[in-house]
């Protein structure tokens, strides 16, 4: 049921023109998964003879490494085109090479007289060098750094000058280069006559490098993209020199951060005449996309900053208790120096370092790199870890300060200032909770507990029990109770070993083996085992209830919304007999069905009496929303009441025809695509190749954006929805490869096979073809015709009917709300659409027992459709309502 399936107004945004020609109709051919080409730029030979990208018959032939060759070699080709299309980039790239090799900087920079002849710094401007804002352009500060710019500037500079042009994109570089540098310094300057003991330290550094620049330029060139790389990208623009900023803190990490937000700012102002104070909505998964990000960022920061001898940004004070580092021979000498079993544990430390164990080392980033896979996938567990391993970080910071703490305000700035990350974090953990539902089977989650938990304890016990045995290895010598103490010291990163008791020191090799492996071969099991399960397929209800639930509807049908029923959200309800089944979710004490019961069509009458004795015996209130006449009869004779919710529009296909006047503006849709190039081609989402599923998402996540509401789901799909073998997605791909809208089709089953189609996700690039959705429907109903369909379904229209039936007091009140939200939402328009293609209509109802659950249900079935809105978004949507 299409609920939002088209933009607000889609109706008076139809093309009204009128032209002639033919289309370049693709018909689509039976759908088989797992078969067929994915490669998008396949020629038809290629692509299991359909031509079309869609899956072909028979199984797909086997790579050969010539193939392999072939298509390496092609994408090399492809990408010195887009090199070959970006002359002013291979100049930039040439000459800063070319400019460092000729100055002898690319090993180790400039040198000193050079530096401070073209370097930027407060140094350099009060000696009273102007010119170095722009000089500061042409070199960088080592090799690595060269070859990071180069990066840069390959991934940013071609795309700058396909969509902003050569001059703009090199006024944006060297103006953000120019104001970046400059606000980078005077902000260090400012920090060092505060008192600030970072900016301080560094205040007298001087720096070089275009880095500033192109972190500007890439902020202008986010604006020129679609919203869903527009928030990647400014995303990424923000959080890497800001990352280089807490944790390295050099001079050039805070101009490159104040040259990403002169290029924020910049671009806000080139591209849009005035200022956006709300933020885009962005959907569910996009923003599990961005948190886990954030996250990356934040487990990446210590190993960036490892890198560097001289790190000193205020985040990385206390480092050491995030990424373990190797003592220096001092630090050895310190601990030696104090006594014997100290200098002992030094150098057993110092030891680790030298083994596999100094994978320990990075133990929490790792931990967190593999929880944010758990966040991108939006699962409640990875939250909860997350929210854990973040709390006892603050904690250990909080020990640390009681346990050093002398009164300094200095000592007191920097636990202040490490202290940031880890509840910024959790902060925005909190913020976005809602986005995290999905839960882990209790299966799954009995199954990664007793594999950890069995991993804990074979180590555990390898260790003190095999120590035992070889207890004059170890110095002292070992006893159990002192293996015992020391348990913690091998779970745990090198560095809280001054944090722990005393505990035997590992000196033979066997003792030694036992002190590297234990503790490795545990978290290497229980990340692993944690990777897996964040990476399988979340389940919401008993994988056999669905399976069940699905056989059944494959084997006998439904009505035209019953593959709903597949979703994740929903429980199943079986009769006695296991003929019929209905899928509900329960809100609020309201169990609120998704469609009709589908099953034995002669068992689905006495499904509907037999769930609601179901329902009766745990207290729920019964609701069969968007159900057909037939159900409707079925309630009513148990005393419910019903009221008209939504009409369905289904099409006729055996006799389908676009002729006469009535199709014009279908055949002016298919007209028009054949002239631009635009062609329909049949995919399925998990076969489809990357380039066309990003392109799916970006359209996707521009639509939701303009909402600015949250994303609607119970019987809306969404993206996860796509990724059914079951769907069908028919796409309009011009010469370019460029889609310009999309459709998913939902079989309707009878006797196992499917007999008609339903309409679910539908979306259009903004500055698309006109008239794409006229010619994607269009050319999926001459598809389906062609394959046997007997019909299709452009699914409900919720709030809006033909009002063939006299209304009713409460019907006239729906009717009322579908009028008030019709600026929003678009219902009537959306039914006004689909009139063109002569549908048949349908009505669907809400049935239910008792008038006086009005409210409860009505609240659930909003709570459905908006689970995560938020005050602030309804006060929004009251706004626009009452506009």
């Amino acid at each position: 049921m299409t609920l939002l399936g088209a933009a607000p107004g889609v109706a008076a945004e139809q093309e009204q023109s009128r032209g002639g020609g033919q289309s370049r109709l693709l018909v689509p051919r039976p759908f088989r998964t797992g078969s067929g080409s994915n490669r998008a730029d396949a020629a038809p030979a290629d692509a299991g003879g359909s031509g079309n990208g869609a899956p072909g018959p028979g199984a797909p032939a086997p790579r050969s490494p010539q193939r392999v060759v072939r298509a390496a070699a092609g994408l090399v080709a492809r990408l010195a085109a887009r090199l070959g299309e970006a002359p002013l980039t291979l100049v930039l790239l040439v000459g800063l090479w070319a400019v460092g090799a000729a100055t002898g900087s690319l090993a180790r920079g400039p040198s000193d007289a050079l530096l401070e002849q073209v370097g930027i710094g407060r140094p350099t401007l009060h000696a009273g060098r102007w010119w170095t804002p722009l000089t500061s352009l042409f070199w960088c500060s080592g090799i690595g750094a060269y070859v990071f710019t180069s990066l840069l500037l390959l991934l940013v500079g071609p795309a700058a000058e396909r969509r902003l042009g050569r001059l703009r994109t090199v006024g944006v570089l060297v103006a953000g280069q120019l104001a970046g540098v400059m606000a980078g310094t005077v902000a260090v300057a400012v920090g060092a006559r505060l008192g600030e003991q970072w900016t301080l330290s560094i205040a007298g550094q001087t720096a070089v490098g275009p880095g500033v620049g192109l972190f500007a330029l890439a902020g202008v060139l986010g604006y020129r993209l679609t919203v869903l790389w527009r928030r990647r990208l400014h995303l990424l623009v923000l959080l890497v020199p800001l990352v280089m900023a807490l944790y390295v803190g050099h001079l050039q990490s805070v101009q490159r951060f104040s040259g990403a937000l002169v290029g924020l700012a910049a671009g806000a102002l080139l591209f849009r005449r005035r200022p956006h104070l709300r933020s885009h909505r962005s959907s569910h998964t996009e923003t599990r996309v961005l948190v886990a990000l954030c996250l990356v960022a934040a487990a990446l920061g210590p190993m960036i900053a490892s890198l560097y001898d001289n790190a000193a940004g205020p985040f990385n004070t206390f480092s050491e208790i995030y990424l373990s580092h190797r003592l220096t021979p001092d630090e050895v000498a310190d601990f030696c120096s104090v006594s014997a079993h100290d200098c002992a544990r030094a150098h057993a430390v110092q030891r680790i370092f030298d083994t596999p164990a100094r994978l320990m080392a990075t133990l929490f980033p790792a931990l967190l790199l593999v929880l944010a896979e758990g966040l991108r996938r939006g699962l409640r567990f990875a939250w909860r870890i997350t929210i854990a391993t973040e709390l006892l970080w603050t904690a250990m910071l909080v020990v640390l300060f009681a346990e050093t703490s002398t009164g300094s305000s200095d000592v007191l700035q920097y636990f202040v200032e490490a202290l940031l990350l880890p509840m910024v974090t959790v902060g925005l953990l909190l913020a976005t909770r809602k986005r995290f539902t999905l839960r882990l089977p209790r299966a799954v989650l009995g199954r990664l507990f007793a594999v950890v938990g069995g991993a804990l304890a074979v180590a555990s016990a390898a260790y003190t029990g095999l120590g035992v045995l070889a207890a004059g290895q170890f110095e002292p010598g070992a006893t159990f109770r002192g293996l015992v103490h020391g348990l913690p010291a091998q779970f745990l990163p090198p560095a809280y070993n001054d944090l722990l008791p005393d505990y035997p020191i590992a000196v033979g090799r066997f003792a030694r083996a036992l002190e590297t492996y234990c503790g490795l071969g545990f978290w290497a099991v229980a990340l692993a085992a944690l990777l897996l399960t964040f990476r399988r397929p979340v389940v919401q209800v008993a994988a056999e209830d669905a399976a069940r639930a699905r056989a059944l509807l494959t084997e006998h049908g439904g009505g035209t919304l019953s593959f709903l029923t597949t979703w994740d959200g929903n429980h199943y309800w079986f009769d006695e007999d296991g003929r019929a089944a209905v899928a509900y979710r329960v809100l609020n004490t309201v169990a609120l069905t998704t469609g009709d019961p589908f099953g034995d069509p002669a068992a689905r009458d006495r499904a509907v009496a037999g769930f609601a004795r179901y329902c009766d015996a745990r207290g729920w209130t019964p609701c069969f929303y968007s159900v057909t006449p037939q159900t409707r009869a079925a309630a009513g004779e148990l005393g419910w009441r019903s009221l008209q919710v939504a009409e369905d529009t289904v099409v006729a296909l055996p006799d389908l025809a676009f002729t006469g006047r009535k199709w014009q503006d279908i055949r002016t849709a298919l007209n028009k695509a054949g002239k631009q190039g635009i062609t329909a081609e049949w995919w399925s989402y998990h076969e489809a190749p990357l380039a066309l599923k990003e392109q799916i998402r970006a359209i996707s996540e521009e639509w939701v954006s303009e909402k600015g509401l949250p994303e609607m789901g119970f019987t809306l799909g969404g993206l996860e929805e796509l990724d059914d073998p079951a769907v069908r997605l028919l796409l309009a791909i011009d010469e370019d490869r460029s889609v310009h809208g999309l459709t998913s089709w939902m079989p309707v089953y009878e006797n196992g096979e499917p007999v008609g189609w339903t309409l679910d996700f539908m979306r259009r690039r903004s500055d698309g073809f006109r008239g794409v959705t006229e010619f994607l429907i269009a050319s999926a109903a001459l598809g389906f015709k062609q394959e046997g369909a007997r019909f299709l379904s452009l699914s409900g229209a919720p709030l809006a009917r033909s009002e063939k039936e006299p209304p009713t007091g409460l019907q006239k009140t729906l009717d009322w709300l579908g009028r008030v939200l019709e600026p929003v939402y678009g219902f009537r328009s959306l039914l006004a659409f689909k009139a063109k293609f002569q549908p048949e209509y349908r009505p669907m109802y809400m049935a239910y027992p008792d008038p006086a659950a009005l409210p409860s249900i009505t609240r659930a079935i909003g709570k459905a459709y908006l689970p995560h809105l938020t005050p602030a978004q309804g006060v929004r949507l009251m706004r626009k309502l009452s506009s």
